[in-house]
Parts: C-alpha cells; structure tokens; sequence
C-alpha cells in the first residue's frame, strides 16, 4: 500500500508436537532455509531463525499486510508437510499448537539476534519451559500453566 511505513520486529517460539527432540543437526539448516523461504515469500524479512532439537526462535521484520497468526499457519503446515514427505524422522512430524510472538523496538533488534543464535548454550542452563515462562512474565502476559505447550508424554 502506498505511503504506509511501519517498522515490526516480531520474535516467534513455537515447538515440536509434545516437545519431542526431533529436529535433527542434520536437517535443521535445511528446515530453517525451508522455513525462511516462506517468510520471504510473504515479503517479510527474515532477521534470525534458530533453535534446538524441540523447538524454534524466529525474529521477524513483519509487513502490515498479514496477521502473524496467519504466517505461523503456513509456516508449520508447509514445514511439516516438508519434513513428511522428505521422511526426515520415523513416524510423523506435526508442531504444537500455539506460539509465541513477542515485540521489539529497533534498539532490542541486535540483543534479539544475538540471543537467537546463541540457542544451544542457553538451553544447557534453562529448559525450553523455563525459557518460554520467562518470556510471558518478562512481557507481562497472563497464561494459564495447563495450556503452557503440553508435557513431552
């Protein structure tokens, strides 16, 4: 749209169907290529993606054109159909339902980056649980721990 100028940083969490470790080292550039792919065909802009085995982070320059709940649809439909039929892991890839989405001002955009590529490391200090928790509190947002992404079963 013509004379519309925005400025959305958005950060994205969803994980793994049950929190299973299933994102492999092996393929996870190639998901996240995947995955970037989509971001970009929806002309937003893809400033970081990463995660470990049961979930991932993606920071987002977000167009106006497009609800995020809406991308994060085609985002996990498109990426575990990917997966399926690439026969990456035994038996069938879904995410969990649901995701995060956090907002950041330009100035946070570096911090954001960096804590996003630093994945590994954060995680063998802190579970995907307790990273998630701090999230909602750090931005204030009222959750219910039952609907807090379901138990690995």
């Amino acid at each position: 749209m013509a004379n519309t100028y925005t400025q959305i940083h958005i950060q994205v969490v969803f994980a793994v169907q049950n929190r299973q470790c299933l994102i492999s080292n092996r393929w996870k550039n190639d998901l996240y290529k995947y995955i970037t792919a989509i971001i970009q065909n929806n002309n937003h802009k893809l400033l970081q993606i990463n995660g470990v085995s049961d979930h991932v982070h993606i920071l987002i320059g977000m167009r106006p054109t497009q609800s995020i709940s809406d991308l994060l649809k085609q985002i996990k439909q498109a990426s575990s159909i990917w997966i399926n039929k690439k026969g990456l892991i035994n038996g069938r890839f879904s995410w969990q339902e649901g995701y995060g989405a956090f907002s950041y001002s330009k100035s946070q955009v570096p911090f954001v980056i960096k804590y996003i590529k630093n994945q590994e490391k954060h995680h063998i200090k802190k579970t995907f649980t307790e990273e998630y928790i701090d999230f909602l509190k750090e931005f204030k947002i009222d959750y219910d721990e039952r609907y807090v992404f379901k138990p690995i079963l």
